[in-house]
């Protein structure tokens, strides 16, 4: 198969040193000491009526004041590519003319680049009152998906550009539009196309990782050529970090083949690296005032920390689940007596350890299988062409049939393999797998047209002339191992070999741990009770002598204001209280004992009755309930919070709340004498995004002002207590439907044996 070629970098030198810039604008390039000018654009007449030839070689001071070359100095002290903005007014013959600049400093010179300011402001929108609430906006979103919704719909806005996309790279530097916001003119939709990465060339992907903005406002502008000092050729000025950069003529078009006239794009960086890209098109040339594009110059640096923080976010909660449920399994095979034991007889959790569909344990020759999985007359010759690549302890791969012939024989099972040697002197394996995901990817043209092959053989790049839905059906292919999957994975096999080696030793380790904790938690709820409470109490107490004593000298406003602190202090007491009983929930000894579930959830109703006279919501009991091992006060606790979120949160005429036991089998859940409680409602529900958030600390789903108020503790309360008990706790609903909150609990164990 023929490979493209990658010029060497120096082949790509036309698009950091072209020689010319776009006609919108002037660039010039100073040396110091004395600021003369070494290059400059061919427009000068244009703009200024003055002939380039006659300011070339010229100090600046022939254009600025000393006042603005003052300011222009400041750029001597900044990063090389850093930018500063400028408004200058420039002498010409004609009188002053009023230009926003940009300057930064190169190796070899100081580039300032200038665009007349726009004659009228009038029809621009606020910008500061756009920019917060564009932010409060991208906040306010729960998941990346939404988020780049956001994204796309208000760079639009205040652009009024026709179509704009965000575009995400993956690993091999394809790109795929994850969102996007267009005119309703346009017909077609880029939305979920991918574009292989010979679309954006790796050295046009550096660019943009340089960049902050690339706006080109007339992509079939002519472009205007730098004329340079004697000793100097007019493309020796490295042009990288400028704005007014003209265009390369693939780029042009590759979109004027897409029907475009005009481009915005805004890079989008994770830690350093170009993520993707804000894409916008136009369908005519259009101008953007420069105080617009430095607002979407800051919206794109907002994106990308925002874009990082979601997705840290998001691998965080990734990992803590995997890390739960590690520890749990890790829990179930350190109460077997040894490994071996744990491993013929595999708990069912060991798939959900990464996300597999099918297990096999391989110990010397004996195999278990679980889940589904290929035969065990598969599994050996694999494990014998494994043991032949590498004897690194861990393997894995998304595509097994690349390098496996056989794999193909296998692909509805174990597509997808990862493989940990538990031990380098006896073959010990854990081998998981995953099916083929036969998928269909849709590219906006055929991406072989990216590619050209000389008669000679050799292999180019060339812009693609269409851009029409082609669709390649990938085969022999599985959902990929996540990076948290394959670390999880590792630290698996490192707690295993530990617990192998010193199961003693990891024990005092793991108390000396949460010993440690423990103080830490006994210090934090000291210096919260102590250390925050005091001080609060004495604001509040000092705001509310003020009130007393001079509301008649002070005016509305600052009534108001103290009544506000007054409020303050007293939300923030309530909520030092709620961390506090929080953190002692992971402390506090459990009072075990057997429970009666009817006493108590009886029990639980009467007092949630006697502190809500007023409300009239109906509660179905679905007797009898079996008895559970727990701690009473804490259980009871719970079933309060649930009861009491039914209630607040139903906006139904006729609202009810449902209580009674669920089949443990229905629900995936196989560990004896664990029986399954739930709290049915008929409220608002719950949208689907948001039950992964609602257990959080915090977490409020609706303004402090609606439904009853509320600080967004009580679930978070009820998962500590059920996960205290050993249990675990979900919810299901649908939105305007209602609610069913689910949660496991121990059942007594004498009236399992009275049974």
């Amino acid at each position: 198969m023929n490979q493209v070629d990658r010029p060497p970098d120096n082949e790509y030198a036309h698009l950091r040193r072209p020689g010319s810039i776009q006609p919108h604008g002037i660039l010039l390039a100073i040396a110091e000491p004395d600021y003369p000018i070494q290059y400059i654009s061919n427009n000068t007449r244009e703009f200024l009526g003055i002939e380039p030839l006659d300011l070339l070689g010229q100090s600046i001071s022939t254009l600025l004041n000393d006042s603005q070359q003052l300011l222009l100095q400041q750029t001597a002290n900044k990063p090389i590519g850093v930018g500063i903005a400028l408004s200058l007014s420039l002498q010409t013959p004609s009188g002053n003319q009023e230009f926003d600049a940009i300057a930064h400093r190169t190796a070899e010179a100081m580039i300032v680049e200038l665009e007349p300011k726009t004659a009228s402001l009038e029809n621009l929108p606020d910008f500061s009152t756009w920019v917060r609430e564009t932010l409060t906006n991208l906040k306010m979103t729960s998941n990346l998906t939404e988020f780049f919704e956001v994204v796309a719909r208000e760079v639009r806005n205040i652009t009024q550009l026709d179509r704009v996309m965000v575009y995400q790279f993956d690993r091999q530097g394809a790109g795929e539009v994850v969102a996007e916001a267009k005119t309703q003119t346009l017909s077609n939709s880029y939305l979920g196309l991918h574009y292989p990465a010979t679309d954006i060339p790796e050295a046009a992907r550096e660019m943009y990782r340089q960049s902050r903005l690339r706006w080109i406002p007339e992509l079939a502008a002519n472009p205007i050529e730098l004329i340079a000092v004697e000793d100097r050729k007019h493309n020796d000025l490295d042009l990288s970090f400028a704005i007014l950069r003209s265009v390369d003529s693939c780029c042009v078009e590759y979109h004027q083949n897409m029907g475009v006239k005009a481009l915005l794009v805004i890079p989008l960086m994770k830690e350093g690296k170009l993520w993707g890209l804000i894409s916008c098109h136009h369908q005519t040339p259009k101008f953007l005032p420069h105080s617009l594009q430095v607002v979407c110059e800051l919206l794109g640096q907002f994106v990308s920390l925002e874009l990082a923080n979601k997705i840290k976010r998001e691998e965080l909660d990734r990992e803590l689940e995997l890390r739960s449920r590690h520890s749990q399994l890790l829990k179930a095979i350190a109460a077997h007596k040894n490994l071996k034991t744990a491993l013929l007889h595999p708990d069912p959790r060991f798939l959900e350890l990464v996300e597999a569909t099918g297990m096999a344990i391989y110990l010397n020759n004996e195999i278990v299988l679980l889940g589904n999985t290929p035969s065990r007359a598969d599994i050996y010759p694999l494990i014998e062409w494994l043991d032949s690549q590498n004897q690194d302890s861990i393997f894995h791969t998304d595509s097994l049939v690349r390098n496996y012939a056989s794999g193909a024989a296998i692909a509805d099972t174990a597509s997808g393999v990862l493989l940990l040697r538990i031990s380098q002197v006896r073959r010990y394996y854990l081998l998981w797998f995953r099916p083929e995901a036969i998928q269909t990817v849709t590219w906006a043209g055929n991406p072989q047209d990216s590619v050209q092959i000389a008669d000679d053989g050799r292999v180019s790049l060339c812009p693609r002339a269409s851009f029409e839905q082609w669709q390649e059906t990938m085969r022999f292919t599985a959902k990929p191992w996540l990076p948290s999957e394959i670390e999880s994975a590792i630290e698996f096999r490192n707690a295993l070999i530990g617990l192998v080696l010193d199961r003693a030793d990891e024990l005092t380790r793991l108390n000396q741990e949460l010993e440690r904790s423990n103080r830490e938690l006994a210090s934090f709820a000291f210096a919260a009770s102590h250390d925050l409470k005091e001080p609060l109490r004495g604001i509040h107490n000092y705001s509310t002598f003020l009130l007393e004593d001079y509301a008649d000298v002070l005016d509305e406003a600052g009534v108001e204001r103290l009544e506000t602190l007054v409020r303050l202090t007293q939300r923030m007491e309530s909520l030092i209280d709620i961390l506090l009983n929080y953190s002692r929930l992971g402390q506090t000894e459990l009072n075990l004992e057997a429970i009666d579930l009817n006493t108590l959830i009886e029990q639980a109703i009467d007092v949630f009755r006697v502190s809500n006279p007023h409300n009239s919501i109906e509660v179905r009991l679905l007797h009898p309930f079996p008895a559970v091992r727990g701690d009473p006060i804490l259980i009871n606790e719970v079933f309060s919070n649930l009861i009491t979120n039914a209630c607040k949160y139903n906006d139904k005429a006729d609202p009810w709340v449902e209580i009674g036991c669920a089949s443990s089998e229905e629900h995936g859940i196989h560990t004896p004498a664990t029986i399954v409680l739930y709290v049915r409602d008929n409220g608002i529900g719950i949208r689907e995004r948001h039950r992964q958030t609602i257990f959080r600390l915090f977490k409020r789903l609706h303004a402090k002002n609606k439904y009853g108020g509320g600080i967004g503790a009580g679930l978070a309360i009820a998962k500590k207590i059920i996960e205290r008990h050993g249990g675990q706790i979900w919810c299901e609903s649908s939105s305007g439907e209602g609610s069913t909150f689910y949660f496991t609990l121990m059942q007594h164990q004498a009236a399992t044996a009275d049974r």
